[in-house]
């Protein structure tokens, strides 16, 4: 557990430590609460990757999305969703709506992009498909 330095007030500390579960503002996931989850079916995954990048290897039932296909498909009706994706289109508040893509700088330019259009529960798994693929795979 993590302790307030000396001369620091407590609530700046907590501030920090706030910030420190978060990339440029937008919300993060570690491995092990993605971990945890996955097991409870409470996350829903989107690889922000290329298709060439999702097909050499993806984390278990990843809808894959390219990022720069993201906006467009977020935006679009439901039925169009469906028929391009296979899957049903996010709603807008869906809890734990994490997107990852290989290194961490996609997934959160997806997660901010998401929560710009007003997915209040869009998520980054900072740790990417690296840290996946290096302890899951």
């Amino acid at each position: 557990m993590l302790a307030a330095p000396r001369g620091r007030p407590r609530a700046a500390f907590l501030q920090l430590a706030v910030a420190a579960r978060t990339m440029a503002g937008a919300p993060t996931v570690s491995l092990p609460e993605l971990r945890s989850l996955l097991a409870t079916g409470q996350a829903r995954l989107i690889d922000v990757r290329s298709r060439e990048e999702a097909a050499a290897g993806t984390i278990p039932g990843a809808l894959n999305i390219p990022v720069s296909e993201l906006e467009s498909a977020l935006q679009m009706e439901p039925a169009a969703f469906q028929a391009l994706y296979s899957a049903e289109k996010p709603k807008l508040q869906e809890e734990n709506l994490i997107f990852f893509c290989q290194m961490g700088k996609r997934g959160l330019q997806a997660t901010q992009l998401a929560r710009g259009l007003g997915y209040t529960g869009a998520r980054n798994f900072a740790g990417a498909y690296r840290e996946w693929s290096q302890k899951e795979g």
